[in-house]
Protein backbone atom coordinates (compact mmCIF):
# COMPACT_ATOMS: atom_id res chain seq x y z
CA UNK A 1 0.00 0.00 0.00
CA UNK A 2 2.71 2.39 0.85
CA UNK A 3 3.95 1.61 -2.85
CA UNK A 4 0.93 2.85 -3.91
CA UNK A 5 0.85 6.19 -2.29
CA UNK A 6 3.72 7.07 -3.90
CA UNK A 7 2.10 6.59 -6.97
CA UNK A 8 -0.98 8.43 -6.20
CA UNK A 9 1.03 11.04 -4.85
CA UNK A 10 3.40 11.46 -8.05
CA UNK A 11 -0.82 11.36 -9.83
CA UNK A 12 -2.04 13.94 -7.95
CA UNK A 13 0.58 16.30 -8.39
CA UNK A 14 -0.76 16.80 -11.54
CA UNK A 15 -4.73 16.68 -11.17
CA UNK A 16 -6.68 19.36 -9.84
CA UNK A 17 -8.07 18.74 -6.73
CA UNK A 18 -10.42 21.22 -6.68
CA UNK A 19 -13.58 19.48 -9.02
CA UNK A 20 -13.89 21.51 -11.90
CA UNK A 21 -10.70 23.54 -11.60
CA UNK A 22 -8.92 25.27 -14.67
CA UNK A 23 -5.37 23.78 -15.05
CA UNK A 24 -4.32 27.36 -16.09
CA UNK A 25 -4.04 30.46 -13.29
CA UNK A 26 -6.14 33.65 -14.42
CA UNK A 27 -3.67 36.13 -16.41
CA UNK A 28 -3.57 38.17 -13.44
CA UNK A 29 -2.14 36.22 -11.31
CA UNK A 30 0.64 34.04 -13.61
CA UNK A 31 2.14 34.39 -16.98
CA UNK A 32 2.48 30.81 -18.01
CA UNK A 33 2.35 31.15 -21.56
CA UNK A 34 5.30 29.48 -23.62
CA UNK A 35 5.94 32.07 -26.03
CA UNK A 36 5.47 35.10 -23.84
CA UNK A 37 8.05 33.57 -21.38
CA UNK A 38 10.37 32.75 -24.01
CA UNK A 39 10.41 36.41 -25.40
CA UNK A 40 10.42 37.97 -21.57
CA UNK A 41 13.54 35.28 -20.99
CA UNK A 42 15.79 36.02 -24.33
CA UNK A 43 14.21 39.51 -25.27
CA UNK A 44 14.08 38.51 -29.11
CA UNK A 45 11.97 41.20 -30.40
CA UNK A 46 13.81 43.97 -28.09
CA UNK A 47 13.90 47.40 -29.75
CA UNK A 48 13.75 51.11 -28.90
CA UNK A 49 9.97 51.04 -28.51
CA UNK A 50 10.62 48.06 -26.05
CA UNK A 51 13.68 49.08 -24.12
CA UNK A 52 13.14 46.18 -21.03
CA UNK A 53 15.29 44.06 -21.24
CA UNK A 54 13.62 41.42 -19.87
CA UNK A 55 14.09 38.80 -17.41
CA UNK A 56 16.68 36.16 -18.35
CA UNK A 57 19.10 35.32 -15.52
CA UNK A 58 21.21 36.85 -17.64
CA UNK A 59 19.55 40.31 -17.43
CA UNK A 60 18.84 39.60 -13.55
CA UNK A 61 22.31 38.25 -11.85
CA UNK A 62 25.05 39.15 -15.13
CA UNK A 63 23.99 42.10 -17.19
CA UNK A 64 27.57 42.10 -18.69
CA UNK A 65 26.73 39.18 -20.55
CA UNK A 66 25.54 39.15 -24.09
CA UNK A 67 24.19 35.98 -24.05
CA UNK A 68 22.13 33.55 -22.00
CA UNK A 69 24.20 32.68 -19.42
CA UNK A 70 25.22 28.60 -19.35
CA UNK A 71 24.89 26.98 -16.23
CA UNK A 72 28.51 26.50 -15.72
CA UNK A 73 29.18 30.10 -15.64
CA UNK A 74 26.56 30.82 -13.75
CA UNK A 75 28.11 29.08 -10.83
CA UNK A 76 30.79 30.45 -11.63
CA UNK A 77 29.93 33.55 -10.59
CA UNK A 78 31.31 35.08 -7.32
CA UNK A 79 28.05 36.50 -6.26
CA UNK A 80 26.81 32.97 -6.59
CA UNK A 81 30.14 31.29 -4.85
CA UNK A 82 27.85 30.64 -1.77
CA UNK A 83 25.18 28.74 -3.36
CA UNK A 84 27.84 26.68 -5.61
CA UNK A 85 29.09 25.26 -2.78
CA UNK A 86 26.13 25.06 -0.86
CA UNK A 87 25.19 22.58 -3.95
CA UNK A 88 28.28 20.73 -4.02
CA UNK A 89 28.22 19.64 -0.15
CA UNK A 90 24.36 18.82 -0.25
CA UNK A 91 25.33 16.63 -3.44
CA UNK A 92 28.79 15.31 -1.56
CA UNK A 93 26.81 14.06 1.41
CA UNK A 94 24.43 11.91 -0.12
CA UNK A 95 27.14 10.70 -2.29
CA UNK A 96 28.67 9.62 0.62
CA UNK A 97 25.55 7.43 1.65
CA UNK A 98 24.41 6.42 -1.33
CA UNK A 99 26.45 2.96 -0.70
CA UNK A 100 24.41 2.38 2.16
CA UNK A 101 21.19 4.30 1.83
CA UNK A 102 21.02 3.16 -2.36
CA UNK A 103 20.35 6.93 -2.87
CA UNK A 104 20.42 7.91 -6.50
CA UNK A 105 22.16 11.43 -6.57
CA UNK A 106 21.07 14.29 -8.66
CA UNK A 107 23.85 14.25 -11.79
CA UNK A 108 25.79 17.74 -10.61
CA UNK A 109 28.26 18.04 -13.62
CA UNK A 110 25.11 17.65 -15.91
CA UNK A 111 23.45 20.44 -13.69
CA UNK A 112 26.29 22.88 -13.75
CA UNK A 113 27.55 21.58 -17.55
CA UNK A 114 28.43 24.71 -20.52
CA UNK A 115 25.08 22.99 -22.06
CA UNK A 116 22.67 23.35 -19.32
CA UNK A 117 20.74 26.57 -18.09
CA UNK A 118 18.19 28.08 -16.13
CA UNK A 119 15.23 28.77 -18.47
CA UNK A 120 12.47 31.07 -17.10
CA UNK A 121 9.51 28.57 -16.76
CA UNK A 122 6.69 30.88 -15.16
CA UNK A 123 5.96 34.35 -13.26
CA UNK A 124 3.72 34.58 -10.21
CA UNK A 125 1.93 37.73 -9.05
CA UNK A 126 2.07 36.93 -5.01
CA UNK A 127 0.81 40.35 -3.88
CA UNK A 128 -1.29 37.97 -1.38
CA UNK A 129 2.72 38.03 0.69
CA UNK A 130 2.03 41.58 1.48
CA UNK A 131 1.84 40.79 5.02
CA UNK A 132 5.15 39.90 5.19
CA UNK A 133 6.29 43.57 3.98
CA UNK A 134 3.97 45.81 3.55
CA UNK A 135 6.19 48.29 1.97
CA UNK A 136 7.09 46.39 -0.86
CA UNK A 137 3.71 45.35 -1.79
CA UNK A 138 4.18 41.41 -1.74
CA UNK A 139 5.87 39.64 -4.16
CA UNK A 140 6.63 38.60 -8.10
CA UNK A 141 8.47 35.49 -8.38
CA UNK A 142 10.67 34.88 -11.49
CA UNK A 143 10.51 30.99 -11.25
CA UNK A 144 13.07 28.56 -13.69
CA UNK A 145 13.97 25.24 -14.23
CA UNK A 146 17.29 24.08 -15.70
CA UNK A 147 17.15 22.31 -19.29
CA UNK A 148 20.19 20.44 -19.81
CA UNK A 149 21.05 20.56 -24.21
CA UNK A 150 22.55 17.41 -26.24
CA UNK A 151 21.96 15.87 -29.27
CA UNK A 152 19.65 13.46 -28.41
CA UNK A 153 17.22 16.46 -27.46
CA UNK A 154 16.55 18.90 -24.28
CA UNK A 155 16.21 17.34 -20.87
CA UNK A 156 14.33 19.46 -17.54
CA UNK A 157 16.86 18.85 -14.73
CA UNK A 158 15.15 18.42 -11.44
CA UNK A 159 16.01 21.62 -9.87
CA UNK A 160 13.99 25.05 -8.94
CA UNK A 161 15.30 28.77 -9.38
CA UNK A 162 13.25 31.62 -7.86
CA UNK A 163 14.25 35.08 -8.11
CA UNK A 164 11.77 36.50 -5.09
CA UNK A 165 11.49 40.28 -6.51
CA UNK A 166 9.61 43.13 -4.42
CA UNK A 167 6.35 43.53 -6.32
CA UNK A 168 6.96 47.33 -6.25
CA UNK A 169 10.51 47.31 -7.88
CA UNK A 170 13.47 48.14 -6.35
CA UNK A 171 12.61 52.15 -6.12
CA UNK A 172 8.63 51.57 -4.83
CA UNK A 173 7.87 54.45 -6.88
CA UNK A 174 4.21 53.13 -7.33
CA UNK A 175 1.92 52.25 -4.90
CA UNK A 176 0.93 49.42 -3.58
CA UNK A 177 -3.06 49.83 -5.39
CA UNK A 178 -1.41 50.83 -8.93
CA UNK A 179 0.45 47.60 -8.68
CA UNK A 180 -2.72 45.84 -8.04
CA UNK A 181 -4.39 47.42 -10.79
CA UNK A 182 -1.87 46.79 -13.57
CA UNK A 183 -1.92 42.85 -12.69
CA UNK A 184 -5.55 42.97 -13.31
CA UNK A 185 -5.54 45.14 -16.14
CA UNK A 186 -3.64 42.80 -17.58
CA UNK A 187 -5.78 39.96 -17.20
CA UNK A 188 -8.33 41.88 -19.94
CA UNK A 189 -5.64 42.00 -22.60
CA UNK A 190 -6.44 40.39 -25.77
CA UNK A 191 -2.30 39.87 -26.37
CA UNK A 192 -0.64 36.78 -27.05
CA UNK A 193 2.83 35.43 -27.01
CA UNK A 194 5.59 37.65 -27.54
CA UNK A 195 3.46 40.80 -27.89
CA UNK A 196 1.85 39.98 -24.75
CA UNK A 197 5.33 39.78 -23.27
CA UNK A 198 5.94 43.44 -24.68
CA UNK A 199 2.98 44.83 -23.01
CA UNK A 200 3.69 42.95 -19.41
CA UNK A 201 7.40 45.27 -20.01
CA UNK A 202 5.90 48.66 -21.20
CA UNK A 203 6.11 51.27 -18.90
CA UNK A 204 2.46 51.03 -17.36
CA UNK A 205 2.53 47.36 -17.28
CA UNK A 206 2.84 44.76 -14.07
CA UNK A 207 6.46 43.92 -15.15
CA UNK A 208 7.55 47.31 -16.01
CA UNK A 209 9.46 48.48 -12.85
CA UNK A 210 10.67 45.20 -12.38
CA UNK A 211 14.54 44.26 -12.31
CA UNK A 212 17.66 43.32 -10.58
CA UNK A 213 17.29 46.22 -7.91
CA UNK A 214 13.67 44.52 -7.14
CA UNK A 215 15.72 40.85 -6.03
CA UNK A 216 14.88 40.02 -2.61
CA UNK A 217 16.07 36.85 -2.15
CA UNK A 218 17.26 33.51 -3.99
CA UNK A 219 15.58 30.61 -3.31
CA UNK A 220 16.52 26.77 -4.63
CA UNK A 221 14.45 23.41 -4.70
CA UNK A 222 16.50 20.65 -5.79
CA UNK A 223 15.69 16.74 -6.15
CA UNK A 224 19.21 15.67 -4.51
CA UNK A 225 18.12 12.38 -4.53
CA UNK A 226 16.05 9.29 -4.86
CA UNK A 227 15.88 5.77 -3.45
CA UNK A 228 13.37 2.57 -4.62
CA UNK A 229 10.96 2.22 -6.79
CA UNK A 230 7.06 3.73 -6.80
CA UNK A 231 5.88 0.57 -8.29
CA UNK A 232 7.73 -1.96 -7.28
CA UNK A 233 7.98 -1.40 -3.16
CA UNK A 234 9.43 1.89 -1.42
CA UNK A 235 9.67 4.93 -3.37
CA UNK A 236 11.06 8.25 -1.47
CA UNK A 237 12.46 11.41 -2.68
CA UNK A 238 14.91 14.46 -1.09
CA UNK A 239 14.51 17.71 -1.86
CA UNK A 240 17.01 20.53 -0.71
CA UNK A 241 15.78 23.70 -0.01
CA UNK A 242 18.41 27.03 0.77
CA UNK A 243 17.38 30.57 0.48
CA UNK A 244 20.22 33.07 -0.11
CA UNK A 245 20.31 36.95 0.20
CA UNK A 246 22.25 39.55 -1.12
CA UNK A 247 25.09 40.96 0.93
CA UNK A 248 26.20 44.34 -0.75
CA UNK A 249 29.49 44.02 1.32
CA UNK A 250 30.51 41.00 -0.22
CA UNK A 251 29.17 41.47 -3.35
CA UNK A 252 27.52 37.73 -2.88
CA UNK A 253 24.05 35.92 -1.93
CA UNK A 254 24.64 34.37 1.41
CA UNK A 255 22.57 31.57 3.38
CA UNK A 256 19.63 33.41 4.81
CA UNK A 257 17.27 31.88 7.42
CA UNK A 258 14.32 30.20 5.76
CA UNK A 259 10.77 32.03 6.22
CA UNK A 260 9.37 29.63 9.10
CA UNK A 261 11.45 27.00 8.31
CA UNK A 262 11.56 25.82 12.15
CA UNK A 263 15.09 24.48 13.46
CA UNK A 264 13.44 21.42 15.00
CA UNK A 265 16.71 19.99 16.34
CA UNK A 266 17.91 22.50 17.67
CA UNK A 267 15.15 23.41 19.39
CA UNK A 268 14.33 19.88 21.15
CA UNK A 269 18.53 20.05 21.72
CA UNK A 270 18.52 23.11 23.65
CA UNK A 271 15.69 22.94 26.57
CA UNK A 272 15.86 26.82 27.28
CA UNK A 273 15.22 27.41 23.19
CA UNK A 274 12.60 25.47 23.34
CA UNK A 275 10.97 26.53 26.21
CA UNK A 276 10.92 30.06 24.56
CA UNK A 277 9.54 29.21 21.29
CA UNK A 278 6.66 27.36 22.59
CA UNK A 279 6.29 30.14 25.48
CA UNK A 280 6.05 32.72 22.44
CA UNK A 281 4.06 30.54 20.00
CA UNK A 282 1.43 29.82 22.48
CA UNK A 283 0.11 33.87 23.11
CA UNK A 284 -3.02 34.22 21.45
CA UNK A 285 -1.78 37.16 18.87
CA UNK A 286 0.23 34.41 17.64
CA UNK A 287 -2.28 31.59 17.41
CA UNK A 288 -4.39 34.44 15.40
CA UNK A 289 -1.71 34.73 12.87
CA UNK A 290 -0.53 30.97 13.12
CA UNK A 291 -4.19 30.03 12.52
CA UNK A 292 -4.53 32.18 9.42
CA UNK A 293 -1.22 31.33 8.16
CA UNK A 294 0.12 34.31 8.36
CA UNK A 295 2.85 34.33 10.63
CA UNK A 296 6.26 35.35 10.89
CA UNK A 297 8.62 33.11 12.88
CA UNK A 298 11.36 35.24 14.25
CA UNK A 299 14.69 34.49 12.50
CA UNK A 300 16.37 32.85 16.37
CA UNK A 301 14.13 29.92 16.10
CA UNK A 302 14.44 28.94 12.31
CA UNK A 303 17.04 27.08 9.70
CA UNK A 304 19.24 27.47 7.30
CA UNK A 305 18.73 24.88 5.10
CA UNK A 306 16.34 21.79 4.95
CA UNK A 307 15.52 18.64 3.24
CA UNK A 308 11.47 17.73 2.27
CA UNK A 309 11.23 13.97 2.21
CA UNK A 310 8.36 12.56 0.21
CA UNK A 311 6.18 11.01 0.47
CA UNK A 312 5.55 11.64 4.10
CA UNK A 313 2.57 14.13 4.11
CA UNK A 314 0.05 11.88 5.58
CA UNK A 315 2.08 10.59 8.30
CA UNK A 316 3.55 11.61 11.74
CA UNK A 317 7.01 10.88 10.28
CA UNK A 318 10.03 11.91 11.89
CA UNK A 319 10.94 13.84 8.65
CA UNK A 320 7.96 15.89 9.32
CA UNK A 321 9.24 19.21 10.23
CA UNK A 322 7.23 19.39 13.51
CA UNK A 323 8.29 16.22 14.53
CA UNK A 324 9.23 15.75 18.14
CA UNK A 325 7.77 19.42 18.80
CA UNK A 326 3.93 18.46 18.89
CA UNK A 327 2.24 15.67 18.00
CA UNK A 328 2.67 11.48 18.32
CA UNK A 329 6.07 11.46 16.64
CA UNK A 330 7.75 11.24 20.22
CA UNK A 331 6.16 10.48 23.40
CA UNK A 332 7.32 13.26 25.11
CA UNK A 333 6.94 16.60 22.60
CA UNK A 334 7.92 19.41 23.06
CA UNK A 335 4.48 21.07 23.05
CA UNK A 336 1.72 18.61 24.62
CA UNK A 337 -1.77 18.55 23.45
CA UNK A 338 -2.61 19.75 26.94
CA UNK A 339 0.06 22.61 25.79
CA UNK A 340 -2.21 23.13 22.76
CA UNK A 341 -6.07 23.01 24.02
CA UNK A 342 -4.86 25.07 27.03
CA UNK A 343 -3.65 27.59 24.17
CA UNK A 344 -6.94 27.14 22.48
CA UNK A 345 -8.79 28.20 25.01
CA UNK A 346 -6.98 30.70 26.06
CA UNK A 347 -7.28 32.65 22.73
CA UNK A 348 -10.93 32.28 22.60
CA UNK A 349 -11.50 33.80 26.08
CA UNK A 350 -9.54 36.80 24.87
CA UNK A 351 -11.66 36.99 21.54
CA UNK A 352 -9.54 35.14 19.25
CA UNK A 353 -11.90 33.68 16.76
CA UNK A 354 -9.95 30.97 15.07
CA UNK A 355 -11.05 29.85 11.54
CA UNK A 356 -8.80 26.50 10.89
CA UNK A 357 -7.23 25.50 14.07
CA UNK A 358 -9.36 23.47 16.46
CA UNK A 359 -7.58 20.37 17.59
CA UNK A 360 -3.82 19.41 18.32
CA UNK A 361 -4.07 17.92 15.00
CA UNK A 362 -4.57 20.46 13.48
CA UNK A 363 -2.28 22.43 15.48
CA UNK A 364 0.11 19.87 14.13
CA UNK A 365 -1.15 20.07 10.61
CA UNK A 366 -0.82 23.90 10.42
CA UNK A 367 2.91 23.62 12.43
CA UNK A 368 3.92 21.57 9.41
CA UNK A 369 2.17 23.47 6.68
CA UNK A 370 4.25 27.01 7.54
CA UNK A 371 7.35 25.68 6.82
CA UNK A 372 8.69 24.82 3.83
CA UNK A 373 9.64 22.23 3.68
CA UNK A 374 5.74 21.17 5.61
CA UNK A 375 4.21 22.54 2.78
CA UNK A 376 6.44 21.27 0.08
CA UNK A 377 5.75 17.70 1.07
CA UNK A 378 1.91 18.82 0.85
CA UNK A 379 0.56 16.61 -2.23
CA UNK A 380 4.28 16.27 -3.00
CA UNK A 381 5.49 18.28 -5.59
CA UNK A 382 8.69 19.76 -6.68
CA UNK A 383 9.19 23.27 -7.48
CA UNK A 384 7.42 25.20 -5.27
CA UNK A 385 4.23 23.84 -6.31
CA UNK A 386 4.78 25.15 -9.56
CA UNK A 387 6.62 23.14 -12.42
CA UNK A 388 6.05 25.59 -14.54
CA UNK A 389 6.09 25.69 -18.55
CA UNK A 390 9.11 24.68 -20.60
CA UNK A 391 9.30 26.38 -23.87
CA UNK A 392 12.07 24.71 -25.49
CA UNK A 393 10.48 21.45 -25.10
CA UNK A 394 8.16 19.79 -28.01
CA UNK A 395 5.14 20.14 -27.69
CA UNK A 396 4.04 16.57 -26.85
CA UNK A 397 6.70 16.79 -24.11
CA UNK A 398 5.13 19.42 -22.18
CA UNK A 399 3.94 19.47 -19.01
CA UNK A 400 0.10 19.21 -18.69
CA UNK A 401 -0.27 21.96 -16.16
CA UNK A 402 2.30 24.74 -15.01
CA UNK A 403 1.07 24.42 -11.18
CA UNK A 404 0.28 21.96 -8.52
CA UNK A 405 -3.23 21.01 -7.39
CA UNK A 406 -2.66 23.33 -4.39
CA UNK A 407 -1.01 26.52 -6.92
CA UNK A 408 -4.91 26.39 -8.73
CA UNK A 409 -7.02 25.90 -5.72
CA UNK A 410 -5.17 28.82 -4.01
CA UNK A 411 -5.96 30.94 -7.38
CA UNK A 412 -9.45 32.44 -6.04
CA UNK A 413 -7.90 33.52 -2.39
CA UNK A 414 -5.06 35.43 -4.65
CA UNK A 415 -7.49 36.97 -6.53
CA UNK A 416 -9.44 37.90 -3.96
CA UNK A 417 -6.76 39.94 -2.51
CA UNK A 418 -5.57 41.46 -5.18
CA UNK A 419 -8.53 42.64 -6.03
CA UNK A 420 -9.06 44.05 -2.62
CA UNK A 421 -5.72 46.14 -2.75
CA UNK A 422 -6.83 47.53 -6.16
CA UNK A 423 -10.22 49.00 -4.80
CA UNK A 424 -7.98 50.39 -1.90
CA UNK A 425 -9.91 47.54 0.84
CA UNK A 426 -7.61 46.04 3.17
CA UNK A 427 -7.47 42.66 2.44
CA UNK A 428 -7.77 39.42 3.98
CA UNK A 429 -4.13 37.83 4.37
CA UNK A 430 -5.17 34.53 5.76
CA UNK A 431 -5.15 31.51 4.03
CA UNK A 432 -6.52 27.98 4.51
CA UNK A 433 -4.74 24.45 5.06
CA UNK A 434 -1.98 24.15 2.44
CA UNK A 435 -4.46 20.64 1.97
CA UNK A 436 -7.13 22.51 1.26
CA UNK A 437 -6.41 26.40 0.56
CA UNK A 438 -9.94 26.86 -0.63
CA UNK A 439 -11.11 26.40 2.65
CA UNK A 440 -11.16 29.72 4.63
CA UNK A 441 -14.16 31.48 6.17
CA UNK A 442 -13.35 34.93 3.71
CA UNK A 443 -13.77 32.78 0.41
CA UNK A 444 -16.40 30.52 1.03
CA UNK A 445 -19.06 32.24 -0.69
CA UNK A 446 -18.32 30.75 -4.06
CA UNK A 447 -20.41 27.44 -5.33
CA UNK A 448 -17.58 26.35 -6.91
CA UNK A 449 -17.52 21.46 -6.16
CA UNK A 450 -14.62 21.02 -4.04
CA UNK A 451 -13.27 18.03 -2.62
CA UNK A 452 -12.26 16.29 -6.07
CA UNK A 453 -10.18 12.93 -6.67
CA UNK A 454 -7.16 12.67 -5.10
CA UNK A 455 -8.10 15.72 -2.63
CA UNK A 456 -7.46 15.45 1.35
CA UNK A 457 -10.32 15.22 3.54
CA UNK A 458 -11.05 14.24 7.35
CA UNK A 459 -11.45 10.78 7.96
CA UNK A 460 -13.42 9.48 10.39
CA UNK A 461 -12.41 8.00 13.27
CA UNK A 462 -15.30 6.17 15.97
CA UNK A 463 -17.59 7.89 13.83
CA UNK A 464 -16.16 11.64 14.28
CA UNK A 465 -14.14 13.75 12.21
CA UNK A 466 -11.23 15.79 13.87
CA UNK A 467 -12.79 19.51 14.14
CA UNK A 468 -9.93 20.60 12.20
CA UNK A 469 -11.24 18.56 9.22
CA UNK A 470 -14.29 18.43 9.50
CA UNK A 471 -15.29 20.72 6.33
CA UNK A 472 -12.16 18.83 4.63
CA UNK A 473 -15.44 16.87 2.47
CA UNK A 474 -15.47 15.28 -0.56
CA UNK A 475 -17.32 15.93 -3.86
CA UNK A 476 -20.86 13.57 -4.53
CA UNK A 477 -19.27 9.58 -5.94
CA UNK A 478 -16.04 10.20 -4.13
CA UNK A 479 -15.55 8.55 -0.21
CA UNK A 480 -12.76 9.59 2.26
CA UNK A 481 -10.46 7.03 2.61
CA UNK A 482 -7.13 6.30 4.72
CA UNK A 483 -3.95 7.09 2.88
CA UNK A 484 -0.75 5.05 2.63
CA UNK A 485 -1.89 2.65 5.20
CA UNK A 486 -2.47 5.10 7.73
CA UNK A 487 -6.02 4.15 9.13
CA UNK A 488 -5.46 6.42 12.47
CA UNK A 489 -4.24 9.51 10.27
CA UNK A 490 -6.80 11.80 10.48
CA UNK A 491 -6.57 13.08 7.31
CA UNK A 492 -7.22 10.83 4.18
CA UNK A 493 -7.61 11.44 0.57
CA UNK A 494 -10.89 11.48 -1.75
CA UNK A 495 -10.98 8.34 -3.72
CA UNK A 496 -13.81 6.45 -5.87
CA UNK A 497 -16.36 4.87 -2.82
CA UNK A 498 -15.94 1.12 -2.36
CA UNK A 499 -18.79 -0.83 -3.41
Amino acid sequence: MRAWLSVIVLICSVVPLVAGATDEPPQALAVTDALTLRELDLREQRDPSSPHPGFGLRQMLDASSSSPISNDRLFALPAMAGLAAALDDAVASYRNAAATARWTVVDRDKLKAPTARFVLAGIASRLDRGYVAADSCGEVRLIYRPVHTAAAGSQRLPMTLNLVLRARGGDGAISCREVAQRWLAAAAWPQTGADRARRLIAGDGPLAPLGPAAIDRLEINLQIATAGDAIAGEFRADYLMRVFRFDPATGRYQAAPMENQIDRDRLVADPELGQAFKHWLLQPQQLAAFDGGTLIIPDMYLARDAIAATPTAFSHAAQRPAAGLVGPATSDPLISDADIVAALQRAAESGVALQSVHSPAGFERRLNDITCSGCHQTNGIGGFHFPGTDWTAEPSHGIAAPGSPHFVADQQRRGAIIAAIAGGRTPDFARGFTDRPELHGGIVGDDAPRGGWGAACGLPHAGEVDPSFRNWTCAAGLSCQPAGGAPAFPIGMCFVAPR
